[in-house]
C-alpha cells in the first residue's frame, strides 16, 4: 500500500509539471497569437520597427531578435571555454582537496544575484570597454562578458558531472596503449562525455537567452540593429521587463506575441540538445515505427482474409 502511494504521489507531481507547463503554454499562446496573426508573421519578424504607442502603431522585432542573438552567442564564446576548461581541471587534474574546494565556490557563483552582475557590469565593466574601445560602454560586448560569467556554473557543474560519469576503464585503456593524459582527455574523455557536455551548453545558451535584469543595466537598451559588439541593443527579455508594467491593449499583446517568439527559440535550443546529444532522432524513431506499421496491417489482412 505504501509503495502504491508513493507511485501515486509521484504520478500527481509529474502532472502537475505537465500541466504547468501547458497552462503556462496556452497562456502565452492565446496572448500573444492573435496580434502576430493581425499583424502579419513576416512583419512581426522581419521589421526592425517597434513604435506601439505611435499612430500607425508598428510592431516589429527584428532588432530583439539579432540583439538577443548577438548577446547569447557572445556569452557562449565567453563561457564555454572556460566554463569546459575548469570542469576539465576539476575533474581530471586538480588534487581531490582543490576540487573539493572549486565546487563550494562555484556553487557560491550561481547564488549572486543577477542584479549584482549587472552592478558590477555597469560600474566596473562598462567604463572600462568605453575607455579601453570606444563606444557607449553598455553595449553587447559588456553584456556578452556578464553573461558569459553568468553561465559558468551551469556548465562547470554539468560538464564535470559527464566527465566524472565516465567509466574508470576508458581512463586505463587510453593510458595503457600510450596515450598521454592530455590526449586521454582530449580523444576518450571529453567525446565520451560529449552527450552532458553539449547540455550543459545549452543549458547555458538558455540561461543567457532568458536573462533579463542583467541585459537591461547593461545593454543600452537601444532599438536598433547592432552593428558591432560596441554598439547598444536590447533583447526580447529586456524589451518585455522594460515595457509590460505600463503596456496596454495591443502594446501589451505584442509583448506577449514577443514572449511566444522567445518560447519558440528555447523550445529550438531544446530540440537541438536532443539532436546533438546523440539520443534517437525523428528519423531513427520513424525508421523503426514504419515495420510495426506494416507488420500490423499485414497481421490485420491475414486475420480478416
Amino acid at each position: 500500500m505504501k509503495e502504491r502511494l508513493i507511485s501515486f504521489l509521484l504520478f500527481l507531481c509529474a502532472l502537475v509539471s505537465i500541466a504547468s507547463l501547458a497552462i503556462i503554454t496556452f497562456f502565452i499562446f492565446q496572448a500573444g497569437l492573435p496580434l502576430i496573426f493581425r499583424v502579419g508573421l513576416g512583419n512581426f519578424l522581419e521589421s526592425s520597427l517597434w513604435n506601439p504607442s505611435g499612430d500607425p502603431q508598428s510592431f516589429g522585432i527584428a532588432a530583439m531578435i539579432l540583439g538577443s542573438i548577438w548577446v547569447t552567442l557572445g556569452a557562449i564564446v565567453v563561457g564555454v571555454p572556460l566554463g569546459l576548461a575548469v570542469a576539465i581541471f576539476s575533474a581530471e587534474i586538480a588534487p581531490p582537496r582543490l576540487a573539493m574546494l572549486i565546487r563550494p565556490v562555484i556553487q557560491l557563483l550561481a547564488g549572486i544575484p543577477s542584479v549584482i552582475y549587472g552592478f558590477i557590469g555597469l560600474t566596473i565593466l562598462a567604463p572600462a570597454i568605453r575607455a579601453t574601445f570606444g563606444g557607449p560602454g553598455l553595449s553587447v560586448l559588456t553584456a556578452a562578458l556578464i553573461l558569459g560569467i553568468m553561465i559558468l556554473p551551469s556548465i562547470i557543474s554539468i560538464s564535470e558531472d559527464a566527465l566524472r560519469a565516465v567509466p574508470s576503464a576508458y581512463r586505463d585503456g587510453s593510458l595503457a596503449v600510450g596515450a598521454t593524459r592530455w590526449q586521454t582527455i582530449w580523444r576518450v574523455l571529453v567525446p565520451a562525455a560529449r552527450s552532458g557536455i553539449v547540455a550543459s551548453v545549452i543549458l547555458g545558451m538558455g540561461r543567457a537567452l532568458g536573462e533579463t535584469m542583467a541585459v537591461i543595466m547593461m545593454l543600452g537598451n537601444a532599438l536598433q540593429v547592432p552593428r558591432s559588439p560596441l554598439d547598444s541593443a536590447t533583447t526580447l527579455t529586456s524589451n518585455i521587463g522594460l515595457e509590460l508594467a505600463y503596456a496596454s491593449g495591443a502594446h501589451r499583446d505584442a509583448l506577449f506575441a514577443t514572449g511566444v517568439v522567445l518560447f519558440v527559440l528555447i523550445m529550438i535550443l531544446n530540440i537541438l540538445a536532443n539532436i546533438f546529444t546523440g539520443r534517437v532522432t525523428f528519423w531513427q524513431r520513424l525508421s523503426a515505427f514504419r515495420p510495426a506499421v506494416f507488420n500490423g496491417r499485414a497481421a490485420w489482412r491475414r486475420r480478416n482474409t
